[in-house]
């Protein structure tokens, strides 16, 4: 597949560099996420009927469901918004996939599965709660029409977006993103390992990605930096489930990582204490693991001066 990029051009490039300086990566004021349901472990079938995938123990997913929230409003200090769990929505946890949001944009994304679209409704009244502009892909017979996009397929660097085309994101979601943040470069890059691009990658803080050591993660690195014209330093971890991170500069000014603990990814524990002056949280993941997903795909992350909820 040949990877597709926005054109670049050199006043593109020194407004990226204008927009990083003002608004660092990683700089956070709020936390939205979504409660684990009772129906957690099934996924919505064709016919509208929720089926049974993995074996997932649900009191201990609500467990470390609670233990990420505490650490992203207790110890990281963002405020933190939370939308009850919808038992007819089982994988709505999985809330980074419905936006993308970027400075005082969201974009609300249209998942690949019809049967997840719907749980845009909650997290866009939140958007509009905080005075976000809500930017919305549009129906199937729009200019968006075919376009699915998730947001675990979206890399944010702070300087530009790259996107993972997998089995849950296609070139068209890419360019609708690509049309709503105009102000930033957005390149497609073929998911060479995991099911989506934040499976094998994640933001380790400013100009740092975090990588995981598969074949399929290094192809993909190797894809991005050849699209990119900026330089990043790479954290290179030995499991794949290690890769995806939570980066967080919160109010406190101070370098936040949540992180898989020893238990879960014993071999990457000495590849993050490599990250001097980081506060580093070493939170569970497991149950949500087994379903695919990682620490990010439980929060969206905003940063919003002066607003109050």
């Amino acid at each position: 597949m040949t990877p597709v990029r926005a054109e670049r051009s050199e006043t593109l490039t020194k407004l990226e560099n204008v927009m990083a300086n003002m608004c660092p990566y990683g700089r956070f004021t709020h936390a939205v996420v979504r409660g684990i349901p009772e129906t957690f472990g099934k996924v919505a079938g064709d016919g509208g009927e929720n089926e049974a995938t993995a074996a997932v123990e649900l009191a201990k997913a609500q467990r470390q469901f609670g233990c990420l929230t505490g650490a992203l409003r207790q110890k990281v200090g963002l405020q933190l918004i939370e939308i009850p769990p919808d038992p007819e929505l089982p994988e709505s946890w999985r809330i980074e996939d419905v936006a993308v949001i970027q400075g005082d944009t969201a974009l609300i994304t249209r998942p690949f599965k019809q049967q997840r679209r719907s749980e845009a409704e909650a997290v866009r009244r939140v958007m509009s709660e905080l005075s976000l502009t809500v930017v919305e892909m549009g129906g199937e017979q729009g200019d968006s029409g075919g376009a699915t996009l998730e947001g675990s397929d979206v890399l944010f660097t702070g300087r530009e977006f790259f996107v993972g085309v997998s089995s849950h994101t296609n070139r068209r979601g890419a360019e609708v993103l690509a049309d709503t943040f105009r102000d930033f470069a957005v390149s497609t890059v073929p998911v060479c390992g995991g099911a989506r691009l934040k499976n094998v990658c994640s933001m380790g803080g400013p100009g740092t990605i975090i990588v995981s050591n598969s074949d399929g993660a290094k192809k993909t690195l190797r894809m991005m930096e050849q699209l990119t014209d900026h330089h990043y330093d790479v954290l290179t971890v030995p499991e794949e489930s290690a890769a995806n991170c939570i980066y967080v500069k919160g109010p406190s000014k101070r370098d936040f990582l949540l992180h898989r603990p020893a238990e879960e990814c014993p071999e990457s524990v000495s590849a993050f204490q490599k990250l001097q002056d980081y506060t580093l949280l070493p939170t569970a993941c497991s149950e949500a693991s087994k379903l695919g997903a990682s620490l990010s795909s439980l929060c969206l992350l905003i940063n919003r001066k002066h607003t109050h909820f």
